[in-house]
């Protein structure tokens, strides 16, 4: 174990990770961290609940069978027997990009009504990092509540919010920013982005 000089996280050897991608709008980062990861050699398993594979198809014209090619097993929502609804599967972690309030509304609650629930339910009673991406604004009593009883279970909320000082020109920029902060601090070196004062 070390500590990486660009993040400041504990950078241990992340192999295997869960990824998740709800009906919240912001599909693209979801995407883009699958083609990262799959780039850094990572394996990943993917989870996509309906209004997730919707809001795929709506924002970034992409089906079932372009996210097979860029994860490594891709789970049906409701398939419980998948070897991420289990805690002696070993992973690195999830991260949750986007995640809808519906979602965080389930995690907060330990509410495993679906597989992506139950990994992250799963990654959370394991002590792994969890990483929800939480698209709303504005922002009302109860979803902040949820997000303080997220993050007292163990969550970690990384909303997906933009970095100007690196002075991004596209939006791929920026979307890549977001990544590659999410990636370290789940410990996995990365040159997505640029840290501060380097």
């Amino acid at each position: 174990m070390s500590i990486d000089r660009q993040s400041g996280y504990e950078n241990t050897p992340v192999k295997r990770l869960v990824v998740g991608i709800t009906g919240a709008s912001g599909a693209i980062y979801g995407v883009r961290a699958l083609t990262a990861l799959k780039t850094l050699d990572i394996e990943t398993h993917l989870v996509v609940t309906p209004p997730g594979m919707a809001t795929l198809r709506q924002e970034l014209h992409v089906d079932l069978n372009n996210l097979q090619a860029l994860a490594t097993r891709v789970y049906e929502p409701l398939d419980f027997g998948a070897p991420i609804a289990s805690g002696s599967f070993a992973t690195g972690g999830m991260l949750v990009a986007p995640c809808s309030m519906k979602t965080l509304s389930a995690i907060a609650h330990s509410y495993a009504d679906n597989l992506l629930t139950r990994a992250a339910d799963v990654t959370l009673k394991e002590g792994r990092p969890l990483l929800l991406m939480v698209r709303e604004t504005p922002l009302h009593l109860g979803h902040l509540r949820l997000l303080v009883q997220a993050a007292e279970i163990g969550a970690i909320i990384f909303p997906p919010a933009p970095a100007f000082y690196a002075h991004p020109a596209t939006l791929e920029a920026m979307v890549d920013h977001t990544i590659g902060r999410m990636l370290a601090r789940l410990g996995i070196a990365n040159d997505l982005y640029t840290p501060w004062g380097e």
